[in-house]
């Protein structure tokens, strides 16, 4: 099934604009716009607008893609914090401004936060087990401990798992398992020892490096790394999410790398296709492809 997600019933999160490689959203209370570069259309809302709304506005550095500056308008504060709630989950966020554009969450991932929480409540192993890779801040790990599961979270930046803690113990939750490391290396370590998880989620990057340096590239890296999840998944209770931001990879290259490896998961429900976010005039923004399965029932969420 190929699908298409988006954010749904979120007060505190929306996408105002887009447009000339820009994005203009809320956070809560604050207006932000930094760049997108998929946003290659013109801009719906005139320049007066962009000014009147936006609070801080991130300024690239001369020379490079990511890093930069943001440009504060008085009562912006540099640290925040937002809420989001879905059935019984109570989650709290806090975000921040960094010199990379990025915030501390990726708001179009609200339907996968969803089907995680969905999908873990229903798997029969109690607790069952997950492990989020590239974890980020952890809104991820918090759907799935939410959902009563024993969770694991690896990221390779200290600072950041600083952070996901922040946000669990903001969100009143507890007993994550914290681990910074290389991705590669602790799966490698894992499927020698015959573990097995319940659940697994993937969000990697196009390129990093692991706490001692290690090189991570993702169109080198990601066949060895679906091979090997294949045997840390258990094949009969599970679920399973993977996202890509990589411009360019197609949901095509997910279908074939899953399938291919994943050969006992034929009763799951699988879903592939493109996670957006819609703003204000309708214009649909892309940001990134997905593949998910479960061998549980879940509702689907967030499909348009």
């Amino acid at each position: 099934m190929y699908s298409f997600l988006t954010v749904s019933n979120w007060p505190d999160y929306e996408l105002v604009d887009s447009g000339n490689f820009e994005k203009l959203e809320r956070f809560g209370d604050y207006f932000l716009a930094r760049p997108e570069p998929q946003a290659i259309w013109d801009q719906h809302l005139p320049p007066s607008e962009w000014s009147r709304l936006a609070q801080a506005i991130f300024k690239r550095e001369k020379g490079s893609t990511e890093k930069g500056q943001w440009q504060l308008r008085k009562g912006m504060a540099e640290q925040w914090f937002i809420n989001y709630e879905y059935q019984q989950m109570k989650l709290r966020f806090r975000l921040g401004l960094s010199s990379f554009k990025h915030v501390g969450l990726f708001p179009e991932q609200d339907p996968n936060w969803k089907f995680i929480y969905d999908a873990t409540k229903q798997l029969k192993t109690k607790p069952p087990k997950i492990l989020n890779l590239f974890a980020y801040t952890g809104a991820a790990s918090l759907a799935a401990k939410a959902a009563g599961a024993d969770v694991t979270h690896l990221d390779s930046v200290k600072q950041v798992n600083y952070w996901a803690r922040e946000n669990m113990e903001a969100s009143n939750l507890n007993q994550i398992r914290w681990i910074v490391e290389d991705a590669m290396k602790f799966v490698r370590r894992e499927v020698k020892r015959g573990n097995k998880y319940q659940g697994l989620i993937l969000d990697p990057p196009a390129y990093g490096r692991g706490p001692n340096g290690e090189k991570w590239q993702l169109e080198d890296e990601l066949n060895e790394l679906i091979k090997l999840c294949a045997q840390l998944l258990d094949p009969v209770d599970n679920l399973f999410l993977i996202n890509l931001y990589s411009l360019g990879f197609s949901g095509l290259i997910l279908d074939n790398l899953i399938r291919l490896n994943f050969t006992d998961h034929d009763k799951a429900h699988h879903e592939v296709g493109e996670i957006y976010l819609q703003d204000r005039a309708q214009r649909k923004l892309p940001l990134g492809t997905f593949y998910r399965f479960s061998t549980v029932s879940y509702n689907i969420i967030g499909t348009k």
